[in-house]
């Protein structure tokens, strides 16, 4: 699951779906307000342990809200999406976009409680 540290500080927290209902090592759109969430469900191979993930779904370099179809997969050790369109990089603990940070997007907190993902505002 993904850190504690700064999931205590949300006072808001939103119900995306059940873990089940996203496959491993890839993601679906929420809409969380009126914002579109992308959130990711990943397999950490390396400490053998379900994670999520959320960022905005807009990819402000190709102006289209594709995130949450991107590829998952890591740089080094970041874990990422790669749009689906011009293939930058979005790291998702951060939302930076590692080819042009100017284009980041928001990240959002998330958990797995209960089989159900919650994303946080």
């Amino acid at each position: 699951m993904h850190s504690d540290r700064q999931l205590n500080h949300c006072e808001h927290w939103t119900e995306v779906c059940d873990i089940a209902d996203i496959v491993p090592n890839t993601g679906v759109c929420a809409l969380i307000g009126s914002e579109q969430v992308a959130v990711f469900h990943v397999i950490d191979g390396a400490h053998n342990e379900t994670r999520v993930f959320a960022i905005g779904n807009y990819d402000p370099n190709a102006e289209a809200s594709v995130l949450s179809r991107g590829l998952v997969g890591s740089i080094g050790e970041r874990i990422v999406v790669a749009s689906p369109i011009y293939k930058q990089h979005f790291d998702l603990q951060t939302g930076e976009c590692i080819e042009a940070p100017e284009h980041s997007v928001s990240a959002y907190p998330a958990r797995v409680e209960h089989g159900k993902v919650w994303v946080g505002a």
